[in-house]
């Protein structure tokens, strides 16, 4: 039972599952929701003293403060991908530590506000990629080393949506358990 528990304090929405069609419906609300993720990260985060930054999400965790430090960290990684995936054939991208990442010192600190606004203009600049992308580009890919397999754009604007909503939900798990677990 205890591990059923922490499984849905890991994946509070469930793992991200990949549709057997992505039509342009789909993609448009995955964009949405990406377009979305920092207004209401921001509308989440907005009574949270520093404290409250300090909860995790689930024993063994990531405090908030490394949730949005790290949304950071791989939404930038993966504007990028999606950058080099449409001006390269099928490259492969570089991934990343990023459970390292998330003890590095500028993911420890309190200080969310640079992180919060990055996200902002990130996704500004990345939803309007996205929404000018043409159906030949979603189907471009680009291939991640640690899956081993090609992954268009298409799956990847999905993956990404599902990844804010995931940790848009940790944030608000923490809050509301305020770090008691039991």
């Amino acid at each position: 039972m205890k591990s059923d528990l922490l499984k849905a304090l890991q994946y509070p929405i469930g793992q991200f599952v990949k549709p057997d069609i992505i039509d342009l419906n789909t993609i448009s609300l995955w964009i949405n929701d990406i377009e979305l993720f920092p207004s209401k990260l921001v509308y989440c985060m907005s009574d949270l003293n520093s404290q409250h930054l300090n909860l995790l999400h689930r024993p063994d965790g990531w405090s908030i403060k490394q949730i949005v430090h790290h949304c950071a960290d791989s939404h930038m990684n993966a504007f990028i991908r999606f950058k080099i995936a449409l001006t390269e054939e099928n490259p492969t991208i570089k991934p990343y530590y990023e459970d390292r990442w998330a003890n590095l010192p500028d993911s420890m600190l309190d200080d969310v506000e640079t992180s919060l606004s990055l996200l902002t203009s990130l996704h500004h600049r990345w939803s309007v990629l996205l929404k000018n992308l043409t159906e030949k580009d979603l189907e471009r890919t680009f291939v991640h080393p640690e899956h081993g397999r090609k992954i268009s754009l298409d799956e990847n604007i999905g993956m990404y949506a599902w990844h804010c909503n995931h940790h848009l939900a940790h944030v608000k798990n923490a809050k509301m358990s305020e770090g008691n677990f039991s």
